[in-house]
């Protein structure tokens, strides 16, 4: 991981079984130490995230970050209000309001009328915010084969699999964000 300062990392984690801070005894890899599992799954994370924004921006959409892409899948296929977009991030609907709001400013979401109830106005989204999606999945696939090569199609498979066995289904929520941030 690349958290170093002045040589150490940042994150110094005491190493319970020899009472002493990691760097003395530091573990080699594979010593399965369960503080580094959620790191390494973040920077994975993180490493995917990263390389989809920087080919997102290559391919025109320069502005467009996470939370955007969170917030446009939030609005989903049929559109949203604020206020449902804002309980699917799990962020109240005026922090739902100022996303929506920089989506219609860049051009990725539009607001309308709701057909339904003529009170109540929609997020939409608008071909440009479609076409990001679209480009993401793309690029997400193609993410996804550079892993299975470096890693081999079946290992790929195997952490899937393994991820998807420990994984509860309802955590498959858009709330990343507001989880992170503390909300």
């Amino acid at each position: 991981m690349d958290n170093v300062v002045d040589d150490k990392k940042v994150n110094q984690v005491v190493d319970s079984r020899k009472g002493s801070s990691a760097g003395e005894g530091v573990p080699s890899e594979g010593d399965g130490r369960g503080y580094e599992l959620p790191l390494l799954l973040f920077a994975g994370f993180r490493t995917l995230i990263d390389r989809l924004h920087a080919e997102l921006a290559r391919q025109g959409h320069p502005e467009i970050r996470p939370a955007h892409g969170f917030a446009m899948q939030a609005v989903g296929a049929r559109g949203a209000t604020a206020s449902e977009i804002g309980r699917r991030l799990g962020v109240s609907k005026q922090a739902a309001g100022k996303t929506v709001d920089r989506l219609i400013a860049l051009g990725y979401a539009e607001r309308t009328d709701d057909p339904a109830d003529a009170r109540r106005k929609l997020i939409r989204l608008t071909p440009h915010g479609i076409d990001a999606l679209r480009r993401s999945a793309v690029i997400f696939d193609e993410l996804h084969a550079e892993w299975a090569a470096t890693l081999g199609a079946g290992r790929l498979s195997s952490l899937e699999s393994g991820l998807r066995a420990v994984v509860p289904p309802d955590a498959f929520r858009l709330d990343a964000a507001g989880w992170l941030g503390g909300a």
